[in-house]
């Protein structure tokens, strides 16, 4: 096995499907189904959300709205996606936590460390929502931050829309874009390689956690990556 224990980062697109917004049914029941078989084989989960299928905080920006106000909208968002994804884990018959980076007791746990590893111990899946639980970082930021201090093995980033990994330009703009199979973090951001925000590449480079980049949709990716198969792009 390649990995024993690993954060999977999830856009909020992810969950929207074709329609581009909201939550699709069927690919949270197809996501939940590939975590679970992962689980099944002995890893230990965690899984950060964004919500940009609902709300993206930039975006809310970039219409006049105060950023920090916009980017809490947006820590919400992450948090409905949370609840979705724990309830079809669940259906599938697999504990499931969520924790929040932001206090709503009535329907998660606060963010606690000790007690995400305890849970992780025990078999069950952590989703933790609500970003960092502050406003101007990403959910990646907050994805390489939660798998840093759970001490993940590597962060697996899922993508969507059949992107396979990292490319050397934008494959939807440019039809000779190459994918890369391994790439530096310095390449990353000396580069510009669209993988993740340059304080989530940072965070990682500084603590040595390698990222894989992959298509989330692509059936039994989750399943080889942790097993050590080259898929994707290897970030490290």
């Amino acid at each position: 096995m390649g990995y024993r224990r690993i954060l999977l980062k999830l856009s909020g697109e992810a969950f929207a499907g074709d329609a581009g917004y909201g939550i699709d049914a069927g690919i949270a029941e197809f996501v939940a189904g590939e975590i679970v078989e992962v689980r099944n084989a002995g890893v230990d989960i965690a899984v950060v959300v964004g919500g940009g299928n609902i709300w993206r905080g930039m975006a809310g920006a970039e219409t006049g709205m105060d950023r920090s106000q916009a980017d809490y909208m947006g820590m919400l968002a992450t948090v409905i996606n949370a609840l979705a994804l724990q309830d079809t884990l669940e259906r599938l018959g697999q504990p499931t936590r969520v924790q929040t980076a932001i206090h709503m007791s009535q329907v998660a746990e606060p963010y606690i460390r000790r007690r995400a590893i305890r849970h992780l111990e025990k078999g069950r899946i952590v989703i933790f929502a609500g970003g960092t639980g502050n406003p101007f970082f990403t959910t990646d930021t907050a994805a390489a931050l939660r798998a840093v201090e759970i001490e993940a093995d590597a962060m697996l980033r899922g993508t969507h829309s059949g992107i396979e990994g990292v490319y050397d330009d934008d494959p939807r703009t440019n039809p000779d874009a190459a994918k890369l199979d391994e790439v530096t973090y310095l390449d990353v951001i000396n580069l510009g390689l669209k993988a993740m925000d340059s304080t989530a590449i940072t965070l990682c480079m500084d603590n040595s956690l390698p990222i894989v980049v992959f298509d989330l949709l692509g059936k039994g990716n989750i399943r080889s990556i942790v097993e050590g198969a080259t898929i994707g792009t290897l970030i490290h």
